[in-house]
């Protein structure tokens, strides 16, 4: 069994989370695909549930499934978020924008219940840091954020040809590892023109991750105090 086919088999699992009468944020990239489609035939067999994507082609490929569709800015609260990863550690640490909706993967996230991520075993890891960390720059900002990027990961690659749906830059930082991941997401946030990255270090509640045809759900453990 290949990655892709783990792929719809994890997004399959989770796609089973969804009930009747929630609202659900659709992620973006090839791995969140399948779980679109997941939910696409639950909706078919009669699952009734309103959506938001966190960009237009899955807001596309939805419609086209017959998931109701709802603009998000309109939307306070979700229920429910299903997305995949770039890469996702024990700590439930995540490094996600390879499909370039890290900035609205994150405002969804942060607007949900609970976000789930699928991914196949490949991208489970023991400590973040292999993969690209992208991070979404605003044009008019592109001179000065690179280099403040040089500083912070050296070399630093510009997605040519390529704006994200807020019409922004992504830039892919060089994989790098780190003791605290919490300080260099607060360095990247305090860079004037930087509006989004890749780092997502609390949003994430559980990871289905499928292995060779066997889907396992990993749940992030909750301090009691």
């Amino acid at each position: 069994m290949d990655a892709n086919q783990d792929k719809a088999l994890a997004g399959s699992a989770a796609a089973q989370e969804a009930q009747d009468g929630m609202l659900v944020g659709l992620g973006t990239g090839s791995t969140a695909t399948h779980a679109i489609r997941a939910l696409g035939a639950r909706v078919a067999a009669g699952l009734r549930i309103q959506a938001v994507a966190t960009s237009r082609a899955s807001e596309a490929l939805a419609r086209s499934l017959g998931i109701a569709m709802l603009d998000f800015a309109d939307v306070p609260r979700l229920d429910l978020t299903i997305d995949g990863a770039d890469e996702i550690d024990a700590r439930f640490f995540a490094i996600k924008g390879a499909g370039g909706a890290m900035l609205r993967e994150k405002v969804v996230a942060a607007a949900s219940d609970r976000m789930v991520v699928i991914a196949d075993a490949s991208k489970r890891v023991a400590a973040i840091g292999a993969a690209a960390l992208p991070v979404e720059v605003l044009p008019f900002a592109r001179g000065y954020v690179r280099d403040a990027l040089g500083v912070l990961f050296g070399r630093v690659e510009e997605r040519a040809g390529y704006l994200t749906d807020n019409g922004n830059l992504v830039m892919d930082c060089n994989a790098r590892r780190s003791d605290d991941w919490d300080d260099l997401a607060h360095r990247l946030e305090a860079v004037p023109g930087i509006v989004g990255h890749g780092l997502f270090l609390s949003e994430v509640d559980a990871a289905y991750v499928a292995d060779r045809g066997t889907v396992t759900r990993l749940e992030r453990r909750v301090s009691t105090g």
